[in-house]
């Protein structure tokens, strides 16, 4: 793509070189609507905006990450605040589900005190990613809820091939009535991991079912037991059923000792994730291990780069996944 000079920004907008030149650099004295008519022309020209030189922006980084921080979360959390202390930056830190009340992204370009930030999960719509993006303000998105655009620099875990190789497990155990407890359906996370799931069934003729498929709005331990309830509930009872995480899976795992099931002869259960829950389950979960503190370490690999004006070609970077087979999967039961 070509790269739009600081002139051709002059030229189409009638301001001054000058003026442009600082709104691009980020520069404060500047008015809003000045601003925006530079971002919107530069976006017009159907071209990148240029890239202030100069030294590396100083200051704290942002870390947003809108959930407890707990597990999942706070591995990822953990791993970024110490990688970012080998790198002598201070974090200001944006944590919990207050946080999810709080309007961030608008503001951040316009700190002084931040010099960037990590977003983990974040739950504003992909147009406000794009409007920050747009101020020129460097950011990389840990995990995205929603499909970003290609110069958005994201970090995330392999979903679809880690999906599709846990269900090749279990229909390799014989398995073909694989019940699915869903996360959110709007997660770019979910719809990978069904693809993944659906392709494995696809490999030896099956086509998913649609009632043997449930979609929760918050992927916790109570959620999986009650959708695992209804599903054990059915007439024709599913043999497998695949969590979207690990907490889901444990649900579940409640659900089936209530029916008097037994792990994995008649039922077999797995989950995602491989946090330290699924080694404290009886029996110990099947699962996919996602590399929760690679991808923070890598988040801030790539924001480092970001703010020393390097040009990163590999922007949506996707870490392997592992499966790592427990005693919770187990064949198909037998008649």
């Amino acid at each position: 793509m070509a790269r739009a000079t600081v002139r051709d920004v002059a030229r189409a907008t009638g301001l001054s070189i000058a003026t442009v030149s600082r709104v691009l650099n980020g520069q404060a004295n500047v008015a809003e609507h000045t601003r925006e008519l530079v971002l919107r022309t530069v976006a017009g020209l159907g071209a990148q905006a240029p890239r202030a030189r100069g030294a590396k922006p100083a200051g704290p980084i942002c870390v947003r990450c809108p959930y407890p921080l707990t597990d999942y979360f706070g591995l990822i959390v953990t791993s970024v605040v110490e990688t970012l202390a080998l790198h002598h930056r201070q974090v200001v830190l944006s944590a919990g589900t207050s946080a999810q009340r709080a309007s961030v992204l608008p503001g951040l370009a316009s700190r002084s005190d931040v010099a960037g930030a990590v977003l983990i999960l974040p739950p504003e719509p992909a147009e406000e990613l794009v409007r920050l993006r747009d101020r020129r303000f460097p950011y990389v998105v840990v995990d995205p809820r929603t499909e970003l655009p290609r110069d958005v620099a994201s970090v995330s875990a392999a979903h679809f091939a880690g999906a599709r190789r846990l269900m090749a497990h279990l229909v390799e155990l014989g398995h073909r009535r694989i019940g699915i407890i869903g996360g959110p359906e709007d997660w770019q996370a979910g719809d990978g991991r069904m693809a993944g799931y659906a392709a494995a069934l696809s490999d030896v003729g099956v086509l998913p079912s649609a009632e043997l498929l449930r979609h929760v709005d918050e992927p916790t331990t109570e959620n999986g037991y009650l959708v695992a309830r209804d599903l054990l509930d059915l007439a024709d009872r599913p043999t497998a059923l695949v969590a979207f995480n690990d907490k889901m899976a444990v649900g579940a795992l409640r659900a089936a000792r209530e029916r008097g099931l037994d792990v994995p002869r008649d039922l077999s259960v797995a989950g995602f994730d491989d946090l330290d829950l699924s080694r404290a389950t009886q029996p110990e979960l099947t699962t996919v291990r996602q590399p929760l503190q690679e991808m923070g370490r890598m988040a801030v690999t790539l924001l480092m780069r970001l703010l020393d004006r390097h040009e990163l070609e590999a922007l949506h970077v996707e870490l392997a996944t592992e499966l790592v087979v427990r005693a919770s999967t187990g064949p198909v039961p037998r008649g």
